[in-house]
């Protein structure tokens, strides 16, 4: 399928324009990857007709099924199929940028407010940070453990995560998920073929492949015979963003894992950082970029923010080329769904445990962190406000609780 096939009626476009729609939706994309998924189609599907339905929803379920953001995946491979590997770069970038801008002066502004740690607003933000992950165990766990099965598997994951809480608690979930997805999950249905918008070469994908593979297991390994800083920061990252499963709240327990028990950041600052990312737009990922600026070691600043914000989207840009030729037949076997049911239900679980640590112990110290936690989720679920008035509204009280 080629796609002058696909999309007739736009003949050889550029970049640039790639570059534009996607700055347009990096700057007003509130709400999480379901939210950005919805916001995509709209402009895509309908109102440009860059895609027809059957590919849209073809590219959604393959960034579904990849580890990595889904959202942003989505809109690379949006961006691949208007305008080649420039078009892809070109999405990523203007759907990234002004929440990672925002977000590394955040950063910078963190020493200004005072320190994280004695803080009030901060706390407030912590306290946010609960009410959004609670919000997300529990829309994730109506859609990816809805039934008995899945959901004693996502309590499984969780107990392994939280007896396990370091990055091998949350890989061994995760296969835990996959192998009892191949041994309980099948019911034997297919797929329904859709239309992929562009079809990369197979030698171009399986290049990607086996680059993003040789990364994954060889940047461990230069992380420990070097002294190097920004190299344990790309490993760190890297890994991140290669084994985050179900979208951009999960991958909270793994940066946790990373950067709060070697010293890198401290475990306030870290989720005073993961409340201020609810109140930007565009992919949650971008906290990475958060990270890197206050770093404790060097690189940290701008160049941290860097480093850290490439090393952990790189594997989906390359799991996005590696995987499109492949993936029409691989999504019509049994065996593969069945494990991604499984991995899904793991997902549920590790943001479980994340939820009530690092994020709950961190934040609920006193009653009225408490009733401040119930009030932004009551914001958030039933009065359907926007995270980001949410989180500020949670600052604000956090600073009034000081006084």
């Amino acid at each position: 399928m080629t796609l002058e096939a696909t999309a007739p009626r736009m003949a050889k476009p550029g970049a640039g324009e790639v570059f534009l729609a996607f700055l347009k939706l990096g700057l007003t994309s509130f709400g999480g990857p379901v939210a950005h998924l919805g916001y995509f189609r709209a402009e895509f599907v309908e109102r440009r007709r860059w895609l027809d339905e059957p590919a849209y929803a073809d590219l959604v379920a393959l960034c579904q099924f990849l580890p990595g953001p889904s959202s942003s995946q989505v809109g690379m491979a949006i961006g691949l199929s208007r305008a080649g590997y420039l078009g892809a770069l070109a999405a990523w970038t203007a759907f990234t940028a002004p929440s990672a801008i925002l977000l590394v002066l955040f950063g910078f502004g963190i020493g200004w407010l005072g320190g994280a740690a004695g803080s009030s607003s901060l706390h407030g933000l912590k306290i946010a940070a609960v009410a959004v992950v609670g919000l997300a165990v529990l829309q994730m766990a109506r859609t990816l453990a809805p039934d008995r099965n899945r959901a004693t598997l996502a309590v499984a994951a969780m107990a392994l995560a939280l007896i396990l809480p370091s990055t091998f608690g949350q890989l061994g979930a995760i296969m835990l998920g996959a192998l009892v997805g191949l041994a309980f999950l099948r019911d034997g249905g297919t797929a329904e073929k859709g239309r992929l918008p562009l079809v990369v070469g197979r030698v171009a994908a399986l290049t990607a492949l086996s680059l993003f593979f040789a990364l994954l297991v060889g940047l461990p390994f230069a992380a420990s015979l070097t002294s190097s800083q920004a190299v344990r920061l790309i490993d760190a990252f890297y890994r991140a963003g290669s084994l985050v499963f179900g979208g951009g709240h999960v991958v909270l327990p793994l940066l946790q894992a990373q950067v709060v028990p070697p010293g890198w950041v401290s475990n306030d600052v870290f989720l005073a950082g993961y409340g201020a990312a609810q109140a930007v737009p565009g992919p949650l990922f971008t906290f990475s970029a958060y990270l890197g600026t206050v770093m404790g070691p060097r690189p940290h600043g701008l160049a941290g923010a860097v480093i850290c914000l490439l090393a952990i989207f790189l594997p989906s840009f390359l799991l996005v080329i590696g995987t499109l030729p492949f993936w029409e037949e691989l999504r019509k076997r049994p065996f593969a769904q069945a494990a991604l049911k499984g991995v899904n239900a793991a997902v549920v679980g590790i943001l479980l445990a994340a939820f009530y640590n690092p994020v709950w112990t961190a934040a609920i110290m006193k009653p009225q962190d408490f009733a401040l936690a119930v009030t932004d989720f009551l914001l958030l679920f039933m009065w359907q406000t926007p995270p980001w008035l949410v989180v500020l509204l949670s600052a604000a009280a956090g600073a009034a609780f000081s006084l």
